[in-house]
């Protein structure tokens, strides 16, 4: 006798089936690592293979799973690279980078978890952006702004349209208007209202440098 086929069994949509405002974005966004991931995109395109270096402990499955998830929920988009660089890259939508607001506040949450760092710790330079853009948000002059922190340099852009070309970048800036060196510890105390910005540059905790309208602003001139 033939042996009997077992019926398909329909594939589990991830949902938790809540009409709240809530619920609906979890079921976007609730995975672990997905917004992380969004983290490391609001930093401009990058590809696959940067996306799991800078992403210390996702597997491989993992990462391609929840990228995937997120090109289906029209978070992120998945584009070729003109040439000579035949690469392919993820970006956020602009719903994606709507999340901007989000992974701010869950920095600034986060940040009393931060007092001391674990010998297990990875870290990367850019992931101080997102407390310092917190500290920046009342200057009146647009532009980029290159940070220099032992960890490393990471560049933010400030201003109108700052979210369309990425709220950060990676590494040094090729034209900054203003560049600040300082140290980790005092991102994460201005990313949390612990001190401002004028008072840091006062007490001489961040060096200023530019002659741009924006680094004489932050210098208070």
């Amino acid at each position: 006798m033939p042996r009997q086929q077992q019926p398909v069994r329909p594939a589990r949509r991830r949902s938790y089936d809540q009409f709240c405002a809530a619920a609906r974005a979890l079921d976007s966004v609730g995975d672990r690592w997905t917004l992380l991931i969004v983290r490391e995109l609001l930093g401009g395109p990058r590809r696959y293979t940067d996306l799991h270096a800078d992403l210390p402990g996702v597997s491989t499955d993992v990462l391609a799973s929840r990228l995937k998830d997120m090109e289906q929920g029209g978070l992120a988009v998945r584009r070729k690279l003109p040439p000579p660089a035949p690469a392919s890259v993820y970006e956020l939508t602009e719903r994606g980078l709507g999340l901007l607001p989000v992974l701010t506040a869950l920095s600034v949450w986060g940040a009393p978890a931060l007092d001391e760092r674990q010998p297990t710790d990875a870290v990367r330079a850019h992931w101080f952006a997102l407390p310092l853009l917190r500290a920046l948000d009342g200057l009146t002059h647009p532009g980029v702004v290159e940070v220099a922190l032992e960890e490393g340099e990471f560049h933010l852009r400030i201003g109108e349209g700052a979210p369309a070309a990425g709220v950060y970048g990676l590494g040094s800036a090729d034209r900054p208007d203003a560049r600040l060196v300082l140290d980790a510890e005092l991102c994460l105390e201005l990313g949390r209202g612990g001190t401002t910005l004028a008072e840091a540059v006062k007490d001489g905790r961040i060096e200023v440098s530019g002659d741009t309208p924006l680094a004489a602003e932050i210098r208070g001139e």
